[in-house]
């Protein structure tokens, strides 16, 4: 088990904003920054509203607020801490800038590590002193639930520092996914990515709503995704042959031209097919009702899930 108890967390966004719960909720010490002081109530805020979530999940009764201190000045907020997690806009000029100072003020022996959900760490860190402790740590949203972490090493990445990196995650009650190297998009991202883009052409085209999209994974793969990917849910399509009698099967189905591959310019048209379309799904709720129905779900899904996938992965 990890021994790192002090962090820090560069921005607090919905991001930032996540791993701070996450960490108190597991008893460390989190040394929050954000350049605008009045980002703090709303950080407050979002943590009374996660508390009966995160009680739930990680069985933990006390949930600690004096553990968590906020900071307008970067140079204070990465005093002592021994793991940083950065949580700024996915801009490579404003990670680089970042990672320079975090980089001078930080201790030569904490990791670093960018929450991005697909820059390249060796161009992230390259401006950053000792940057062989520097990795990509890419989270699910909503951070304080969902276990999936991809560390994400850069060309200077010690192994040591990975290997401290995958323990302390693993000490915040999440699962370590190791992407061999660096790569765009990393892995969930670019899956997410095709499924995203494919979804944009058939509503720039009126073949469907944003509604009818969504339905299409709730109701049949994503059912299926919650226990096992896309590979897994394929070996099993193939009867009791597996994988080799599916692709013998379905394979040839490749050359169809089935999917787009590009994406479809975010036209004015498009993007009110899209505004429109999740405002009707909203039916009038707000985003914090609708992330309550969500992490309810979530929590009851994720305590579900572990009566079955033991049998799969044991």
């Amino acid at each position: 088990m990890s021994k790192i108890k002090d962090v820090a967390v560069i921005g607090t966004g919905v991001i930032g904003t996540g791993w701070i719960i996450r960490c108190l909720a597991h008893g460390k010490r989190v040394r929050a920054y954000d350049i605008n002081l009045k980002n703090k109530d709303d950080l407050i805020k979002e943590i009374k509203r996660t508390k009966p979530f995160i009680k739930k999940i990680y069985s933990k009764n006390k949930f600690n607020l004096s553990n968590l201190l906020f900071f307008t000045k970067l140079d204070e907020a990465l005093v002592n801490a021994e793991f940083i997690f950065e949580c700024v806009p996915e801009n490579y000029n404003m990670k680089i800038k970042l990672m320079k100072q975090i980089g001078l003020f930080s201790k030569p022996s904490s990791i670093i590590s960018s929450s991005s959900s697909g820059l390249l760490p060796s161009r992230i860190y390259s401006k950053c002193k000792n940057p062989q402790r520097g990795l990509i740590g890419h989270p699910f949203n909503p951070v304080y639930l969902l276990p999936g972490i991809e560390i994400v090493p850069g060309k200077k990445t010690k192994k040591v520092f990975i290997n401290k990196a995958k323990k302390f995650f693993k000490s915040l009650s999440m699962s370590p996914i190791m992407v061999k190297k660096e790569l765009p998009g990393y892995l969930a991202d670019r899956l997410q990515e095709a499924l995203w883009r494919e979804g944009l052409h058939i509503i720039n085209e009126g073949q469907a709503s944003t509604e009818d999209l969504d339905r299409a994974i709730e109701d049949g793969p994503g059912l299926r995704w919650s226990l096992m990917g896309t590979f897994l849910t394929f070996h099993l399509a193939g009867g009791k042959a597996g994988m080799k009698h599916m692709l013998e099967q379905f394979g040839p189905a490749l050359k169809l031209p089935w999917t787009k591959l590009k994406s479809p310019m975010l036209t004015k048209k498009l993007i009110n097919r899209l505004v429109s379309g999740t405002k009707k799904q909203s039916k009038g709720k707000s985003v914090a009702k609708i992330s309550n129905i969500r992490d309810e779900y979530l929590v009851d899904l994720l305590k579900l899930r572990k009566k079955y996938e033991n049998k799969i992965r044991n």
